[in-house]
């Protein structure tokens, strides 16, 4: 695939706001001279991530389609920290914020096409950027069954790929056919399901396939599903969601469920079970309606959230022997200043 883009110039110091030095300061460490993206300074996570908590990033880039994305990639320094995300909703950004250039994607990698069709079903390609919710009912409006599961998933196609999300009993990769990646370099690749190592919430690159070297992201899926009948689809999609409803603090910031299940198991079961339900550490409270959620009452810090998250894990391998392993990603710095 050509990455050969032409990438249109920019003047950091008018089009993001940013002023004059700060411009300056970020085009002389990046090479950032063609972007047609926006580009910010010191921008706080908090607004960025499902939990409305954490720091601040030290670059806040907003790629304006997969060939500027590519193109801003290129002219990176080799070394330079990179952090995709979507909606924010798996992951918890630590209070002293990230060092280097977190690149945003929902919303802007959006492509969503109805790629081919016969007698079984069709094929259809989503760009990280799309909510998976938009994806299922993308799928039932053309007749196809199998993304259903899709509008119980609070992120992107990105996401969804990144960590093989489900819910209610199915699973992203259960339905893809390949997946297009983007790399350190700027390199769009197209890769096939056997180049990975797929297992519940784990999504990793063969070791044939990868050079080890260079990080890689999902920057679209092309998702294989069958025929279907719309208006059951939309049913199906309706009473997932409704059940969603029903049994997840969606009235409060949280990232999804925290921790995966144990093989024979369900962590919300051995959480309640050793009485953590509504255990709080400042404003972060384990969910009283499902105990594998951890919200955000008020105004909790990422450190709050954190802390709780390992309370929780200390309590339940103390009372059962289980070590409940983390669902949800953490990353950046506890200590150091944000802006």
């Amino acid at each position: 695939m050509n990455t050969e883009h032409q990438c249109g110039m920019i003047d950091l110091s008018h089009s993001t706001g940013l002023d004059m030095a700060v411009a300056g300061q970020l085009t002389d460490k990046l090479g950032v001279h063609a972007m047609r993206g926006e580009m910010r300074a010191n921008e706080p996570m908090s607004k960025h991530t499902s939990w409305r908590a954490g720091g601040c990033a030290e670059r806040y880039y907003i790629p304006a389609d997969l060939a500027d994305f590519a193109c801003f990639l290129q002219r990176l320094p080799a070394d330079e920290p990179v952090h995709v995300i979507g909606l924010g909703s798996n992951l918890l950004i630590r209070d002293g914020g990230l060092r280097g250039t977190v690149v945003a994607v929902h919303a802007q990698l959006n492509d969503l096409q109805w790629l081919e069709q016969d007698s079984l079903g069709g094929l259809i390609y989503a760009g990280a950027g799309v909510a998976c919710a938009k994806v299922a009912r993308f799928a039932a409006k053309h007749d196809l069954a199998g993304a259903e599961f899709l509008a119980g998933i609070p992120g992107t196609v990105g996401g969804a790929l990144a960590m093989n999300a489900g819910c209610f009993g199915s699973e992203t990769w259960e339905i893809v056919a390949r997946v297009q990646v983007i790399n350190h370099g700027g390199d769009v690749l197209v890769r096939q399901p056997e180049e990975y190592k797929i297992g519940y919430r784990s999504v990793k690159l063969q070791p044939i396939s990868i050079n080890i070297a260079e990080s890689e992201w999902f920057a679209g899926g092309y998702f294989r599903l069958l025929r279907g009948n719309q208006t059951e689809s939309r049913q199906k999609i309706k009473q997932l969601l409704a059940r969603r409803i029903d049994t997840q603090p969606l009235n409060q910031p949280n990232a999804g469920s925290v921790f995966r299940n144990p093989p024979g198991d369900y962590a919300a079961r051995l959480i309640e079970a050793c009485g953590l339900k509504g255990r709080c550490i400042g404003s972060a409270m384990v969910s009283p309606k499902h105990a594998n959620f951890i919200v955000n009452t008020g105004n909790a810090s990422a450190t709050d959230i954190e802390a709780l998250i390992m309370l929780v894990q200390d309590c339940v391998k103390k009372e059962t022997g289980i070590e409940l392993i983390q669902e949800v990603r953490i990353i950046g710095d506890a200590g150091r200043c944000s802006s």
